[in-house]
């Protein structure tokens, strides 16, 4: 008995774990403060955006690689997972941030957070994890306060809500089919690893999507505000959210994970004056209500899963 507990955890080493997986989830909060502060100064395009975002993470991400690597050798579909990581993390920032530009910042966030529901719905077909009722009632519930944040039927609702919210559905696609490739790669690769090498096919996928004619007006001041404020999500925050999902359970570490939204909803109200209304009040916490169910059932059947994006 002793032994065994002299080999768990201490209280102060899970409670840093658990305060690196808020400050990370906290700190994403941020992104809608950092992009309009840029597109304030000058416009730029979101494919601008994800590349400075990149560009940083691929630098920083190169510092903590050099003493965080898996002796193991990958396999070449092992490697063909890490170039569709990159693809897939490219389109989730373009969409993510797109969706910023068109709508609310509480369509985008909570359209985004619409990823752990398609994992749970992709999971029985691509991990052969069993479906459950419940699965499906919290898919069913996140839908219906989707419906109720967006408002169709609202002469009030804004005429980007709707590109907006399916902008941040497709960022959420991608950003699930993130997760569900890491699970597959974490045995191969460390999660430095799968931060600097993805940027290989990312960045270059980023680039050319940025329209010709912006390369040759980029605004400094608008470039340097977005690569200084990826320190802090980008970086900082990818980081201390790997380092402290190690230390907790990944069902507590999802549902910490749900205060990103909390934080950009409630900056879009103090800074912009975004309130979303009692309907679209409701229809958020529908939204993270069914995150929740699904993170919940998830966490106490599978180990943890590290994702970058």
């Amino acid at each position: 008995m002793t032994a065994a507990r002299d080999r768990s955890p201490s209280a102060s080493y899970v409670a840093l774990g658990y305060a690196g997986v808020a400050l990370a989830a906290s700190s994403w909060g941020t992104w809608p403060l950092i992009l309009r502060t840029a597109e304030r100064t000058a416009s730029i395009s979101p494919a601008l955006e994800s590349t400075i975002l990149m560009a940083v993470i691929f630098v920083g991400s190169g510092v903590f690689v050099l003493n965080d690597r898996v002796a193991r050798k990958a396999t070449t579909l092992q490697w063909l997972g890490i170039a569709w990581l990159g693809v897939g993390d490219a389109l989730n920032d373009y969409f993510f941030f797109a969706a910023y530009q068109k709508t609310s910042v509480a369509v985008a966030v909570l359209s985004h957070y619409l990823a752990p529901l398609f994992v749970a719905l992709s999971a029985p077909f691509l991990l052969r994890e069993r479906p459950t009722v419940r699965t499906y009632a919290a898919v069913a519930v996140a839908f219906f306060g989707l419906v109720l944040l967006l408002r169709p039927w609202s002469g009030a609702a804004r005429p980007g809500d709707a590109v907006g919210a399916l902008f941040g559905a497709t960022s959420a696609v991608f950003y699930a089919s993130n997760v569900l490739v890491n699970k597959r790669l974490g045995s191969a690769f460390s999660a430095s690893e799968l931060m600097f090498f993805h940027c290989f096919v990312a960045l270059p996928v980023l680039a050319a999507m940025v329209p010709h004619a912006e390369w040759h007006a980029v605004n400094a001041r608008a470039a340097s505000v977005v690569a200084v404020g990826s320190l802090g999500p980008g970086i900082l925050g990818g980081m201390a959210f790997v380092w402290g999902l190690r230390r907790v359970p990944a069902s507590h570490a999802g549902a910490l994970t749900l205060l990103e939204p909390l934080v950009a909803v409630m900056l879009g109200a103090a800074v912009y004056g975004e309130g979303v209304g009692l309907t679209g009040f409701w229809g958020a916490a529908l939204i993270l209500t069914g995150a929740v169910l699904v993170v919940l059932q998830r966490g106490r059947a599978e180990p943890a899963e590290v994702s970058v994006g």
